[in-house]
């Protein structure tokens, strides 16, 4: 960690869900190094799971000569501690805006599609992007509560 609270980790892989479980001791490291508590934890580590099998899955397609890169960011700012994960991949990227909601009727019972719907819902922000050096982009950011404040997240809309 820096003078001023800030810790960067880089790593970048090929397309193997092998690396799930080291990327998810990585987050955890990190989180716990916050101060973040164990559900606010595993949530977080169950979003950068999607996030990560989203990339590999239908990013990249499964092609081991494509990568996955994640940065970890730790810092304190305005006095509050948070973790920032940015999750790139090599692939053709998509429209956000198209993605099915999967509170519909017609997708409740899909085995499917509901990753990004679950990062949005236990991350403090998520942003989705075409990524500047191609592929698509997620980047998603976990601040950890106030002391004695409940991390209480409205219902969907």
């Amino acid at each position: 960690m820096t003078a001023n609270g800030r810790q960067v980790i880089r790593l970048e892989f090929s397309s193997a869900f092998e690396m799930l479980d080291f990327v998810q001791v990585v987050s955890d490291h990190l989180a716990r190094g916050i101060g973040l508590d164990e559900d606010s934890r595993h949530w977080v580590s169950v979003a950068i799971r999607e996030s990560v099998i989203n990339a590999i899955k239908h990013g990249n397609r499964n092609d081991a000569e494509k990568h996955v890169f994640i940065e970890f960011e730790t810092a304190t700012r305005s006095d509050v501690p948070e973790i920032s994960i940015r999750v790139r991949d090599q692939g053709d990227g998509f429209d956000p805006q198209t993605l099915a909601n999967p509170l519909d009727p017609e997708n409740l019972l899909k085995s499917s599609g509901r990753g990004i719907f679950l990062i949005r819902n236990f991350m403090d922000d998520v942003q989705l992007r075409r990524a500047p050096e191609g592929g698509m982009e997620i980047r998603m950011l976990k601040r950890v509560p106030a002391t004695g404040a409940a991390d209480v997240r409205p219902g969907p809309e």
